[in-house]
């Protein structure tokens, strides 16, 4: 305690210092270049005798602002505003003035009117500095957002007291696996969460298993809305409509929402008093801010930049991320390069836009986020989700284990400590779980193992011509299009897949799992009218060693799952341990058997390989950390919870699925805070009201 008091005493100290220092400098600047203002007498003086004039002036200055200044403010808070803010210069000018002649011998002179100029340029320069040196202070921003809360507070007459019962508070660290989580904990790079597990009162951390679309639109839909039911991938091709349904795309994940509430009858976990801050949806919530879901509506109702603009409407949040996100760009332009430099294996291009996709997850949608959460505890709200995109974005790119996504990790932790000291001030207790929505699992691309897309293995098994050199397949990225719509840039509502023919197949990447469709067979093709029209396919795509399984229709046995060397095994025989299944570890063939009732499940479902012994799987996007499909850490995700509240399971058994998670986060809802009230209207939309309100509580 002594030495964290030291700590906050000597960077107090050095800004008062740097402050000052720049202070100076800004005086010898205005010196030289303002005739009516000089810093030396008649006669001259030396560089020295000049640069302690200045560095005294502006002590002065500094000091008589600090003590003398607040006191001004408050004795003329009868005068109106409009006179007010016209006596504001002149009042700093002639503190100025004070200070000059606190000068020793009569050094520094100016006249009244630039005294006024000179006083406003040092105190702008001098906000600026303070504000830039507290970029990495979180104190110093956590002090700040309180008492902009407390003001907030004492203007509307809420109760400042903590009674009643807890508030929650959900974090999704997205893409985080429960081992990465643990091993983060065990090496104290995240302290605050080595700290919860440590305490024997404080949390406790559980694995849970993913469905077979191991990726944010199908867990956070089951988590938040109740039902993931008909989301096979994070991309898919719907043949009624001729559509490619895209998780991130704002008029996809709306009527995903819309469908989930329709099978659910509620409005979701967020139904009662509820905020969803960078969420893909809305989970019921009447707060949002950045929630996907809500870009694709018009008008006022187009939600999900509000944060972004009540966050940057103050100037000192403006200059903490935006240095940060400069810092950001930097160092990923140094990492990619030393990369390069090291030849790093698998290594993918990281170049274009990248550094600033990057910046913006781990940076700006951090920032605003955070703030977010930290205005609705403020506010005293019962029930907040929040989505921290940063490490899944950086370990797409850098691998799931690099040293760069450790980072990423270590900068989360501070974030999670930060809402944690500011729990200690809001007007009710809150409860923090921790949770992710899927894991990531690391490999070489398919393209760059064996030289060709899935797509082209693809047209080859179905005797269409293939390019002579790989096509580079998109990676698909929620931050590229939170991007887009932040900037308020159109979004593309579906992907429109490049074919020579309409009958050419539909083949689209999640990941390590693939979707192929055949828009010329109407339904969902069997294996029998492939093979009937294209002999080759099926062969092809089993026996390819990056391969791990394919799960097709069969008019004779039923839905079937194929492996190498013609192993063909019914869904309904599947077992864990067994056949192509054998590798993916328990829960593969229930996973496997729940996908294939869904509508909208592909013509072939195809699952990469997996090494078991390295956990490495083959995306078939360009993505050397990836998820999406069964094999490794992608379908381990945790869930981390605070001890007084009852266990997710009974004992020996598995949290399996993000439905089950849901129901264990309702309950957890209750035990906190009383039944939830659903939805009062079957199938409608969470509402969109100003999500402004809570950012601008905490910023």
């Amino acid at each position: 305690m002594g030495d964290g008091r030291w700590r906050t005493a000597g960077s107090a100290l050095m800004r008062v210092v740097v402050v000052w220092a720049v202070s100076t400098l800004t005086m010898l600047a205005l010196a030289g270049i303002l005739p009516d203002f000089q810093l030396q007498s008649d006669d001259g003086d030396s560089i020295t005798k000049i640069a302690f004039t200045a560095a005294w002036g502006a002590g002065a200055f500094g000091l008589l602002s600090a003590l003398v200044w607040p006191v001004l403010v408050r004795a003329l808070l009868i005068v109106p505003a409009l006179v007010l803010g016209m006596l504001v210069f002149f009042l700093n000018g002639s503190l100025l003035l004070v200070a000059l002649r606190l000068i020793p011998d009569g050094r520094g002179a100016a006249n009244p009117e630039t005294a006024v100029v000179v006083a406003a340029v040092m105190s702008a320069v001098a906000s600026a500095t303070s504000t830039a040196l507290a970029v990495r202070d979180d104190n110093a921003y956590r002090r700040r957002l309180s008492r902009l809360a407390d003001r907030r507070r004492r203007r509307s007459g809420a109760d400042s007291g903590r009674s009643g019962p807890p508030g929650t508070v959900f974090i999704q660290l997205d893409g985080v696996g429960h081992d990465v989580l643990a091993r983060a904990a065990d090496s104290r790079l995240m302290p605050t969460v080595a700290n919860w597990l440590a305490d024997e009162e404080g949390h406790r951390l559980t694995p849970w298993r993913t469905d077979w679309s191991s990726q944010t639109g199908a867990s956070q839909l089951g988590i938040l809305h109740g039902s993931n039911h008909d989301v096979p991938a994070f991309r898919w091709y719907e043949k009624e409509t001729g559509d490619i349904m895209v998780s991130s795309r704002p008029a996809s994940a709306i009527e995903l929402q819309r469908r989930a509430i329709a099978r659910t009858h509620d409005g979701g976990l967020l139904t009662l008093d509820g905020a969803s801050r960078g969420n893909l949806f809305s989970g019921g919530a009447d707060q949002l801010a950045l929630v996907l879901s809500m870009a694709a509506r018009l008008g006022k109702g187009r939600r999900s930049r509000a944060g972004y603009f009540a966050y940057f409407s103050d100037p000192a949040n403006a200059v903490r991320t935006a240095l940060s996100f400069v810092a950001e760009v930097c160092r990923e332009i140094g990492q990619s390069t030393r990369a390069r430099i090291r030849k790093d294996t698998p290594r993918i291009k990281r170049g274009g836009l990248y550094p600033f996709i990057r910046a913006f997850a781990t940076v700006v949608e951090r920032d605003v986020v955070v703030a977010a959460v930290i205005g609705d505890m403020f506010a005293g709200r019962t029930a907040v989700y929040a989505d921290l995109v940063a490490y899944d974005e950086v370990a797409h790119h850098s691998g799931p284990h690099s040293r760069d996504a450790e980072k990423v990790l270590a900068r989360l932790d501070r974030s999670l400590a930060l809402i944690v000291k500011v729990a200690e001030h809001t007007p009710r207790r809150y409860r923090i779980v921790l949770l992710s929505d899927h894991g990531q699992s690391p490999g070489e691309t398919f393209a760059g193992a064996y030289g060709l897309t899935l797509k082209d293995l693809v047209r080859a098994g179905c005797g269409l011509p293939v390019p002579r050199r790989a096509q580079r397949t998109r990676s698909g990225s929620e931050a590229r299009d939170a991007v887009r719509i932040a900037l308020h840039r159109p979004v593309e509502e579906g992907e429109v897949e490049r074919r020579a023919k309409p009958s050419d197949p539909v083949v689209l990447a999640s990941g390590n799992l693939g979707l192929i469709s055949f828009p010329d067979i109407e339904g969902r093709a069997s294996r029998e009218q492939l093979d009937r029209s294209r002999p080759a396919l099926l062969g092809t795509l089993a026996n390819h060693p990056g391969i791990g399984f394919l799960l097709v229709r069969s008019e004779r046995h039923g839905s079937v799952v194929l492996g190498r060397g013609g192993t063909e095994v019914p869904v309904s025989d599947l077992k864990d341990g067994e056949g192509p299944l054998a590798p993916f570890g328990p829960g593969a063939a229930a996973a496997v058997r729940r996908t294939d009732t869904f509508p909208h499940v592909a013509d072939i479902m195809v699952n990469s390989m997996h090494d078991g012994a390295t956990g490495c799987v083959h995306a078939f996007e360009e993505q050397i950390g990836s998820h999406g499909g069964l094999g490794g850490e992608q379908s381990r995700p945790f869930l981390l919870w605070p001890a007084d509240l009852s266990a997710p399971v009974a004992e020996g058994a598995e949290l399996v699925g993000a439905e089950q998670v849901h129901e264990v986060l309702r309950r957890w809802l209750r035990e906190c805070s009383g039944p939830q009230i659903p939805l009062a209207q079957p199938g409608a939309v969470g509402g969109a009201d100003e999500a402004g309100g809570a950012v601008q509580a905490a910023g």
